[in-house]
């Protein structure tokens, strides 16, 4: 593919082909300036497999993967579900919880499946996301949001993905899936993850702009 030349400050990619992620990513980055790729603009870097235990981990396996493929700043994000009275599953394994090739509602229909008996004292769960920003020449940034939340017995809202059907916001009493995307951006663990990184940002664009 062919892009125009810009400064590289400018010009990120998102390393994911989640639709869903791109959109919140593409909300939050407003007013950055930034031009926002993903990863069908570069069909040839293919699938990157996950093979991190930690969700630090696969964020920069993907982040540093594409920098290298694309010489851009690459930006990733790996985040998942962890529910305590599951130990932290599905964790890391949230996207291919139910199988290898899992979709949001097998992953959640075995969610409730594995809940069925767990009492609402002990449904605790929260949404984590690591966003991880790395450049060409190997600078590179981390951040950690979470959103504290509850397993619901059964889907609510339709708005969303993965597992936002199931997930109660306690101090709004509405699931992920009922909130406005501006709603959850505000209140979402990749949005924390994300404001958190871009705070730190003039100085990893000061590390990153430096010849490698």
């Amino acid at each position: 593919m062919s892009i125009a030349k810009e400064p590289l400050e400018k010009r990120i990619v998102l390393a994911t082909r989640n639709t869903g992620k791109i959109k919140e990513l593409n909300d939050l980055l407003t007013g950055f300036g930034l031009t926002v790729l993903g990863l069908d603009d570069f069909p040839e870097i293919g699938e990157i497999e996950e093979t991190g235990t930690t969700f630090a981990e696969n964020a920069a396996l993907k982040a540093r993967t594409v920098a290298q493929a694309t010489k851009l700043v690459a930006l990733a994000d790996d985040s998942g579900l962890v529910v305590e009275a599951l130990g932290g599953a599905p964790g890391v394994y949230s996207a291919r919880y139910s199988d290898p090739g899992a979709t949001d509602a097998r992953n959640n229909q075995k969610l409730l499946d594995v809940m069925q008996d767990v009492p609402e004292a002990k449904r605790n769960c929260r949404f984590v996301s690591l966003v991880a920003a790395i450049a060409p020449n190997g600078a590179e940034i981390f951040a950690e949001g979470r959103w504290e939340g509850r397993v619901l017995d059964a889907p609510r809202g339709s708005a969303g993905f993965g597992y936002d059907p199931l997930f109660l916001d306690p101090e709004l009493g509405r699931s992920a899936a009922e909130l406005s995307r501006e709603e959850k951006n505000a209140r979402s663990h990749r949005g924390h993850a994300l404001r958190a990184l871009l705070e730190a940002w003039p100085d990893f664009w000061a590390r990153a702009s430096k010849q490698s």
